[in-house]
């Protein structure tokens, strides 16, 4: 009878009147405190099996209305069940939201986000959060915790991996693209699901790069360099946000009200629900802000609506209520958020809009998923060196592919890659193989452990993502790598981080080639063959040594299920990389955080000096990066022409247009990121050296020119001022237009009153 009556009032509701209010105003009328509460409580099970559903403790309180959504189920058949389990013996029958770790794909695995964003393609980004939505729908998933927006200067803190890099414009354009790929024109589609944009706010600057450290900024850095992402999601219609393990202000992100309300609410107009992140909530208690009633409170009153895992909304907030610290009006706008994401979702009208059982078979892990997922990688590798035009490789003769990442399957997909078939994807070596067939010669060694370090290497190897540590030992290792690399043409050293060293909590003091790795890299680089670094990693690493060193380093991140198929397609030239660098590689550790779009300082060092007593600079070292923002080469070289402006002054309400003539001067087709950067000479506050403003990616046959043209618009040249009030300054401004954030050309022209 629950289900006929609340399907029946569902359909009403959306296809009579369309009238969301007016339905959640009935069901709500209906409601108990209890149930009230039991719609913001959202557990983490993994181990419901069929069978299972509705004997395990979850089902209990589903029965009794005490679960809003669950999270990390996996398997169509099992939400199918659960959700059945919902409908049929709660009283109302109010359908659950299944939610999961949906960051980079399902099955079909695209590369981690930090690669992602180094395609600079807006296209690609929103077809891997398509696909990932249809796939992740398909087996009975509605709710995804993606896209991570944090802004992190920092390679030291884990999460990079997860992020966009350091810049908030990309990662804004970012934001819009994935939106539109989970959430599709409104959701009503099956392949359609929620998107949540996380972590709010400024989880990506912890003190010393260690993950759920405190953040402390002030507001004006907050606004002009972090927060333009969280907000860009939430002009694209984002349908809930997560919030950050974080304190800001002295106050922990899930009970800090300014945020949650008072900005992400009232200032940028959101109207979806906030989730706290995984015992978020609980977690206030640690932070010092009192005991698991208290921080429940605390959470409901500053704009947390559901709790994920903590158990305190659930457990407390009856009392809290009774006690006067919680209104029954805050509950039930929080209440309210919820359910009508579920009415937005469409699971009024059809509880089980995502429990068509015969569409895994369809729409997961398809060839033309797997195809997709192969290109888009292939666009994500940076080549950071190609010394004599080593690489492409030719098709001919013996490669000997040495390394721990060389023959590993479950690190291919890399971190946060929570619904991966570890075992489907091909390593390195059976990718090369499968490509190449017979015209080429693949041989392999293993070369070194991951490090040196068994235990380290345990920590780095967590969640199913083993090397299979070899027993032998290191001399033993290299020596047989040795003797397989002497009957080599070139040697490809598959080297770097496994995928579970980034990630969350997966902080590192020291970003350098763990320690047997480099020393296997020597001694390949001692044979005098020909060596390509194969890099993987989910951060920017020191890598110094080896760009003095190594002729060829091609940064392949985690490339994602068909990553081995990609990094044959680039090595041997089917693919020519086109990947740039989203975040800054430092020269060491000393130098972080390092960032393109910082400051002068009052005394700052002139370009291209080393050290000047008495200006901002290092004894050790020098300070610019080893590979700047932006950065990445090509089989082809690409040169600029000098920037033409349609005028030197620009008024409030025109347009200023920015021309630049770029040309393939080199013998392959290639792609190049043309980046638009500006500078505010003069402000009120003091401004960056240069921000990201446009960027157009374009495809350049061999000998091609072509004009690439940007307007740019008063919008481009606005900040937040002293008062944090969002303004532009007449002035002049700096123009920039090149294939990275160092090697621009340049002009200038004049904002009038």
């Amino acid at each position: 009878m629950c289900l006929l009556l609340c399907t029946c009032l569902g359909i009403q509701a959306q296809h009579k009147s369309g009238d969301m209010d007016r339905f959640i105003d009935d069901l709500m009328s209906r409601m108990t405190l209890e149930e009230k509460i039991g719609q913001l409580n959202l557990p983490v099970t993994g181990e419901i099996v069929t069978g299972q559903a509705q004997s395990s403790d979850i089902a209990g309180k589903i029965t009794r209305g005490e679960v809003g959504g669950l999270f990390n189920l996996k398997g169509v058949g099992r939400i199918r069940d659960v959700q059945k389990l919902a409908i049929e013996k709660s009283r109302l029958g109010i359908p659950l939201i299944f939610g999961m770790d949906v960051i980079h794909g399902y099955e079909t695995i695209f590369p981690i986000p930090l690669g992602m964003s180094c395609t600079w393609d807006m296209k690609a980004v929103e077809e891997s959060a398509r696909i990932g939505a249809t796939e992740a729908s398909a087996d009975g998933i509605s709710w995804t915790f993606s896209p991570m927006l944090d802004i992190s200067r920092d390679p030291r803190w884990g999460r990079v991996s997860e992020g966009n890099g350091e810049d908030p414009y990309l990662a804004a354009e970012i934001a819009r693209a994935m939106i539109r790929g989970y959430q599709g024109t409104d959701m009503s589609g099956n392949d359609e699901i929620m998107a949540c944009m996380k972590h709010f706010a400024l989880y990506g600057a912890p003190d010393a790069g260690r993950d759920y450290n405190t953040v402390d900024m002030s507001r004006n850095r907050m606004f002009n360099e972090y927060m333009l992402p969280y907000q860009a999601a939430v002009e694209a219609g984002v349908g809930s946000v997560m919030a950050s393990f974080n304190e800001i202000d002295g106050l922990p992100a899930s009970g800090n009200k300014w945020l949650l309300t008072d900005v992400l609410r009232t200032q940028w107009g959101f109207d979806g629900f906030v989730v706290s992140d995984f015992t978020g909530i609980s977690e206030m208690v640690d932070h010092g802000m009192g005991d698991l009633q208290t921080v429940s409170a605390l959470a409901l009153n500053a704009g947390m609506d559901m709790d994920m895992v903590s158990n305190g909304f659930l457990g407390t907030l009856k009392q809290s209520i009774e006690e006067g610290k919680v209104s029954v009006e805050t509950l039930d706008q929080a209440c309210r958020r919820i359910l009508e994401a579920k009415y937005k979702l469409g699971l009024f009208e059809d509880p089980y809009k995502y429990c068509d059982l015969t569409r895994p078979a369809r729409q997961i892990f398809t060839p033309e998923h797997r195809q997709v997922a192969r290109r888009i990688a292939s666009e994500s590798f940076v080549l950071l060196k190609n010394k004599d035009n080593l690489l492409p490789l030719q098709k001919k003769g013996t490669v000997t592919v040495v390394g721990p990442l060389a023959n590993t399957r479950s690190n291919m997909p890399g971190t946060w890659s929570v619904a991966a078939r570890l075992d489907d994807y091909p390593s390195v070596i059976e990718g090369m193989k499968e490509v190449l067939g017979n015209q080429v010669n693949v041989v392999y060694a293993k070369g070194s452990n991951l490090i040196s370090d068994a235990a380290y290497e345990q920590r780095a190897t967590m969640f199913g993502r083993s090397l299979h540590r070899d027993n032998r030992s290191n001399e033993e290792l290299l020596r047989e790598a040795l003797v397989t690399a002497a009957q080599a043409d070139v040697i490809v050293a598959a080297l770097g981080e496994s995928s579970e060293m980034t990630g969350e909590s997966s902080s590192r003091t020291h970003l350098d080639l763990p320690d047997v790795q480099r020393h296997l890299l020597e001694e390949l680089l001692k044979t005098g063959k020909p060596v390509v670094l194969v890099l993987f990693t989910g951060r920017p690493l020191t890598l110094t040594w080896e760009e003095e060193h190594v002729p060829a380093i091609l940064n392949v991140w985690f490339g994602g299920s068909e990553a081995a198929y990609a990094i044959a397609d680039v090595l041997f030239g089917d693919v020519n990389p086109s990947g740039k660098l989203t975040a800054t590689f430092p020269k060491n550790v000393g130098q972080i955080p390092l960032y393109y779009n910082h400051k002068n300082t009052g005394r700052p060092l002139e370009e291209g000096k080393w050290f000047e007593k008495f200006r901002t600079s290092y004894l050790d070292v020098d300070n610019d990066p080893l590979y700047p923002f932006g950065y990445g080469l090509s089989y082809t070289s690409f040169d600029y022409s000098d920037i033409r402006l349609s005028s030197p002054v620009m008024s409030p309400g025109d347009d200023l247009q920015v021309t630049v003539t770029v040309t393939n001067t080199g013998k392959r087709d290639g792609a190049e990121v043309v980046q638009l950067y500006l500078r505010d000479l003069v402000g009120s506050i003091t401004r960056p050296v240069k921000e990201l403003k446009g960027f157009d990616k374009v495809v350049l046959q061999a000998g091609e020119s072509r004009e690439v043209t940007f307007r740019i618009n008063t919008e481009m040249l606005k900040f937040y001022n002293y008062d944090l009030e969002f303004v532009y300054e007449p002035g002049e401004f700096d123009v920039m237009i090149g294939g990275n954030s160092r090697d621009l050309k340049k002009a200038r022209f004049t904002l009038t009153h």
